[in-house]
């Protein structure tokens, strides 16, 4: 009986281990199969945002305390400058600017971003970037692959999860934004952006 056990134990592990790789293998991880946010508002969008969470891409970029005003100039184009901490040397913490345009493509969602850092260490660059999903008001998924592979897949993405309270994200947000990771087969790829003060007096002016 024991033994019988075992076996049945067996079987439906293996049994489960094949329906996981049938899911992985029915997930379409290319780029051009992810979805982003319909009817996309830039001046819904406007106004701060903290950075709760990132994949990171190759390359020096903000590190953390990251925040990011984002507002449509007077050329109805979207624009974007963020402020966060960098180290430098692998010791010299700082505060760093970073300034972005968003060029609109026939998606109101997806933009070609150039970026460029106040300072000449920072990364510079003219990505694709879209906003996966968004309510405005509560969180926000931004999604770059900057090299694609030859399958289509991305070789090097940057991800990061915004949202509206220095505080974090109420659960339901957190759940919605968790499913869009899976989407866009990045899960379990993010790291926790710590906001302790830092930089308040670069974003704040105090």
């Amino acid at each position: 009986m024991d033994h019988t056990r075992g076996v049945l134990a067996w079987l439906v592990l293996v049994a489960l281990g094949l329906l996981n790789s049938k899911c992985q293998a029915e997930r379409d991880c290319r780029v051009s199969s992810f979805k982003v946010q319909p009817n996309f508002d830039k001046y819904q969008y406007q106004g701060l945002w903290y950075a709760m969470a990132k994949k990171d891409p190759e390359g020096l970029f903000l590190q953390d305390n990251i925040v990011a005003h984002f507002f449509v100039n007077e050329e109805e184009k979207m624009q974007a400058r963020a402020v966060g901490r960098v180290r430098l040397f692998g010791h010299w913490d700082l505060c760093a600017d970073m300034s972005g345009s968003f060029n609109e493509t026939e998606d109101s969602a997806k933009f070609k971003m150039k970026y460029w850092g106040v300072a000449a260490y920072l990364e510079r660059g003219n990505d694709d970037h879209w906003i996966v999903a968004t309510d405005y008001q509560t969180y926000a998924l931004h999604y770059s692959c900057r090299v694609l592979n030859e399958d289509g897949t991305c070789a090097d993405s940057y991800s990061f999860v915004f949202s509206r309270d220095a505080n974090g994200l109420p659960p339901e947000a957190q759940r919605i934004v968790r499913q869009k990771q899976k989407e866009l087969c990045l899960e379990r790829q993010y790291r926790i952006i710590v906001h302790n003060g830092f930089c308040d007096s670069a974003i704040y002016g105090t």
